[in-house]
């Protein structure tokens, strides 16, 4: 993630595609590792404007996630948020608002209101409705 921090999203891409084929090939499809892995790659893609590279990765993610973790899993409220994002990046609004509903829903009554990826659902959402955070619908 150090690369993608510093603007390196080429680098980080090249890294992120090696360590999902490690991941797979090592851990199998399945592990939550392998799942991560595939998200960072997505994430930077991105970064690097290839959004229509990332929303495949994220969707693929997002179904492995909620099939073997389960639907309120952290790891899957975080790849809902994320492709809800880059949905809204793709300019795909209503997709996105929708994806963000749910999960600022679930991350509330799972993680709780003060959790951090709570509180991102939340300025996400917010920014995407233009609705003040915390008002919800």
């Amino acid at each position: 993630m150090s690369c993608l921090a510093a603007g390196r999203t080429a680098k980080a891409i090249r890294l992120f595609k090696r360590t999902l084929a490690d991941c797979e090939r090592t851990l199998g499809a399945d592990h939550p590792y392998t799942f991560r892995s595939r998200n960072n790659l997505a994430m930077s893609y991105r970064a690097a404007g290839r959004t229509a590279e990332a929303i495949p990765l994220l969707e693929r993610t997002l179904a492995d996630c909620e099939r073997v973790l389960r639907a309120c899993h952290r790891d899957t409220l975080t790849s809902r948020n994320n492709l809800a994002m880059s949905y809204w990046a793709a300019g795909r609004t209503v997709e996105a608002i929708l994806l963000l509903e749910r999960s600022l829903a679930d991350c509330e009554r799972v993680l709780g209101a003060a959790h951090p990826t709570t509180k991102a659902a939340r300025k996400d959402l917010a920014a995407l409705t233009g609705e003040p955070e915390g008002t919800g619908k």
